[in-house]
């Protein structure tokens, strides 16, 4: 399932964003792809332990947890460092599949990567060209959101970035190990606590909503990782 979580960064946020990034130290973005991703991309990527870096992905982390509907779609375990990119033009990154695993910088421990996230730094008219293609069967979705805005969606889904051809494209990028391995389980889950929260908003004392719940939590202990 693609998910699209509107508004996770304020525009003061973006702006405290927009002033780190100006100084951070970039570097060549193949540094963190495989054999096979470093052939096909080209952009460019905040130094790991840039301090405008980790700074900045501290933040996101934290407006995160306060997100009902990363919660909801996700259900996090593991939260991968943030992560940021920059294409300017002629930068585009080709065809492929995210890592399973993810070694995590400075630590002896590693991720499942389950879910990806694109979170947009720019406005779409910013630049042109720099559209996450995610291919979903035989449906190809071309995602270019407004700042602020982000995409959550499975990490073993083929994708690219299209090249840019005027302006300049900034994101921020990372990956989830879910408390839920299976991606159809957690679609069910997330579609069961979406109806949870729009029946709540209605009719807030039906006693079925409490069955509902009840039926909500038992799956995730069904389904969850210990």
């Amino acid at each position: 399932m693609i998910v699209l979580l509107r508004s996770v960064l304020s525009p003061a946020s973006l702006a405290t964003v927009g002033e780190r990034l100006a100084v951070a130290d970039w570097r060549d973005g193949r540094v963190t792809a495989g054999p096979q991703s470093a052939r096909v991309k080209a952009n460019q990527q905040v130094a790991q332990g840039c301090p405008h870096g980790n700074e900045l992905g501290q933040m996101i982390v934290g407006e995160l947890e306060r997100n009902p509907m990363f919660l909801s779609a996700a259900l996090p375990r593991h939260v991968f460092p943030v992560l940021f990119n920059r294409y300017a033009p002629g930068m585009a990154f080709g065809p492929h599949i995210d890592n399973a695993i993810r070694p995590i910088p400075g630590t002896p421990h590693r991720i499942r990567t389950d879910l990806s996230a694109t979170l947009f730094l720019g406005n779409p008219d910013e630049y042109d060209g720099g559209e996450l293609v995610i291919q979903d069967g035989d449906a190809a979705h071309r995602i270019k959101l407004p700042a602020g805005d982000m995409v959550l969606y499975p990490a073993n889904t083929l994708h690219h970035v299209t090249e840019v051809t005027r302006g300049v494209r900034l994101a921020a990028f990372f990956w989830v190990q879910s408390l839920v391995r299976d991606g159809a389980a957690r679609d069910i889950l997330h579609n069961m606590d979406n109806a949870i929260r729009e029946l709540s908003a209605v009719t807030p004392d039906h006693p079925a909503l409490l069955n509902l719940t009840g039926c909500y939590h038992n799956l995730v202990r069904r389904w969850a990782e210990g």
